[in-house]
């Protein structure tokens, strides 16, 4: 059945960044950023893709301009929806998982203003921190994969 309610439709790009260690990274959204509807909340680096942009570019800038770090794109891992309320606006944003990883194992998270903390986590850890969905749950099954 077809909802009556008008959505905006975006497409968003997450990185499932595994280090040396199995780790995954997550970041924390901050109050700074007025689009972030998940204030306080963990989840993994990413963003929307912009109209004429492509998945692998809009990815890894996004990962760059979020955590500071250059990350490799691999496989396609898994893909959500989420429907967030931004504004007052509601929106549908189909989202799109790939496994990342880093070029330099010992580069440094630098986080962007709409981030005020990460954590690199086991994702046996991941439920020890509060997670956006469907992010929470594409570690988990990136973590029976590995």
């Amino acid at each position: 059945m077809k909802s009556t309610l008008s959505y905006v439709q975006r497409v968003a790009v997450k990185a499932v960044i595994l280090n040396t260690h199995g780790q995954v990274l997550i970041l924390r959204e901050a109050s700074t950023d007025p689009e972030n509807v998940k204030v306080g909340q963990f989840g993994l680096p990413g963003g929307r893709v912009e109209p004429g942009d492509d998945l692998g570019s809009t990815l890894l800038r996004e990962v760059r301009d979020e955590a500071g770090l250059i990350v490799v794109r691999r496989e396609l891992v898994d893909e959500g929806e989420w429907r967030p309320v931004i504004a007052g606006v509601p929106h549908q944003i189909f989202g799109f998982y790939y496994r990342c990883q880093l070029v330099d194992d010992d580069a440094e998270v630098r986080l962007s203003k709409e981030h005020d903390d990460y954590a690199w986590v086991l994702p046996s850890q991941r439920r020890d921190y509060p997670m956006m969905e469907p992010d929470g749950s594409v570690i988990d099954k990136v973590a029976v994969r590995t």
